[in-house]
């Protein structure tokens, strides 16, 4: 990639055209280097089956596209989630990919090897128009940042109340992507 920087999205949106894609898409209009958005309700990722193959072995026993999923992860030098909030928690779709994060988990606790080679920058992303807090998604998210070997994660970076207004009228939130955007610039 001749240093040129490669930030990995992962999207917890079911939505096509919603508030979080449009957020996404505005934080992409301003990276410098190459992206890849992973959208978690339409990649072909089966959730962990904790058959503890990681356990002894390197990767996971399930053969399917987090194959390729881990391979972005490896060579990104940034990762951003981006999730709407789901009773205050990422989406579950999110959640059955990021649950195949385990075998970094297991490679690091259980082999004693450190299974991604260089450190990254890390961001959230939340939207949520209902009731729910962002506290919990976001500690979530910052768990599974940490898991891909963040470790630098820009503060949350949060629209909420969009069943109130659209997220890109939101001018705080415009605001911290675009400083979002300078922190993986740098």
């Amino acid at each position: 990639m001749n240093g040129m920087k490669k930030t990995l999205i992962l999207n917890g949106s079911p939505r096509l055209h919603g508030d979080t894609v449009s957020l996404i898409h505005y934080l992409t209009d301003r990276l410098a280097g190459a992206y890849k958005i992973v959208d978690a309700y339409r990649c072909a990722v089966s959730p962990c089956i904790d058959c503890r193959f990681c356990w002894t072995h390197e990767g996971c026993a399930i053969q399917d596209e987090m194959q390729i999923l881990y391979r972005e992860i490896q060579e990104s030098d940034h990762i951003v989630i981006a999730s709407p909030i789901y009773f205050s928690e990422l989406t579950g779709k999110l959640l059955d990919v990021a649950s195949r994060l385990q075998t970094f988990y297991c490679s690091r606790t259980f082999r004693n090897i450190e299974p991604i080679a260089k450190t990254k920058k890390g961001a959230v992303v939340l939207v949520g128009g209902g009731d729910g807090a962002a506290d919990k998604a976001y500690k979530t998210a910052c768990i599974l940042l940490r898991q891909m070997k963040c470790e630098s994660i820009f503060p949350l970076i949060l629209s909420h109340h969009t069943n109130e207004r659209p997220a890109l009228q939101d001018e705080r939130c415009l605001l911290d992507l675009e400083k979002a955007a300078a922190f993986f610039n740098q």
